[in-house]
C-alpha cells in the first residue's frame, strides 16, 4: 500500500515537472526527471504488467490533455513564457514604425556617405540610413526622399533636375 501511494506522488510530481517543461523550452532537467517520475510511478503503482499497461494508456491521454491545457494557456498570455517577447514596441522605447517615417518624404539632404546603394544622409541635421533608386550617388550628392518602402527610406538624386 506504501508503494502505490509513492508511485501516485511520483505520478503527481511528473506532471508538474512536465508542465514546467512546457513552459520553459528545451528537452532538459524538467522533462528527464518528469519522465523518471513517469516511470517510476507505474512501476511502483501497478500490480501486473497488464496493469501498468493499462495505467501507462491512462496517464499519456491524461498527459496530452495536460500539455494541450498548458499551451493553449501560453498562447493566450495567462502563463507568461520566458521566450516570449514581453516588452511594448513603440515610439517611447525607440522604435519607429513605417508611418512615423512618412513625414520625410519629400525633404532633400545631402549624402554623408557614398550610396551603394545603402548609406546615410543629413536632412535638417538628422543622419538617417536610406537606400537610393539603385543608382550610386557619392557622397555629398544632393538626394530627395521620395518613398518609405520597408521601413528603408528611398532617396534618388536632384542634381540633375
Amino acid at each position: 500500500m506504501g508503494f502505490e501511494i509513492l508511485g501516485m506522488v511520483l505520478i503527481i510530481v511528473a506532471f508538474v515537472f512536465i508542465g514546467i517543461e512546457c513552459v520553459v523550452p528545451g528537452f532538459g532537467v524538467p522533462g528527464i526527471v518528469g519522465i523518471g517520475c513517469f516511470v517510476v510511478g507505474v512501476a511502483l503503482s501497478a500490480s501486473t504488467i497488464g496493469e501498468a499497461i493499462k495505467l501507462i494508456a491512462i496517464l499519456l491521454v491524461l498527459l496530452a490533455i495536460f500539455v494541450f491545457i498548458v499551451l493553449t494557456l501560453l498562447s493566450k498570455g495567462i502563463i507568461k513564457s520566458p521566450i516570449a517577447l514581453q516588452e511594448k514596441l513603440d515610439k517611447e522605447s525607440g522604435c519607429i514604425s513605417t508611418e512615423d517615417l512618412k513625414y520625410l518624404v519629400g525633404r532633400t539632404g545631402v549624402a554623408m556617405t557614398d550610396l551603394r546603394p545603402a548609406g546615410k544622409i543629413s536632412v535638417d541635421d538628422l543622419l538617417i540610413d536610406v537606400v537610393s533608386d539603385g543608382s550610386y550617388l557619392e557622397k555629398g550628392a544632393k538626394v530627395q526622399i521620395f518613398k518609405v518602402s520597408n521601413s528603408s527610406l528611398m532617396v534618388r538624386s536632384i542634381e540633375n533636375e
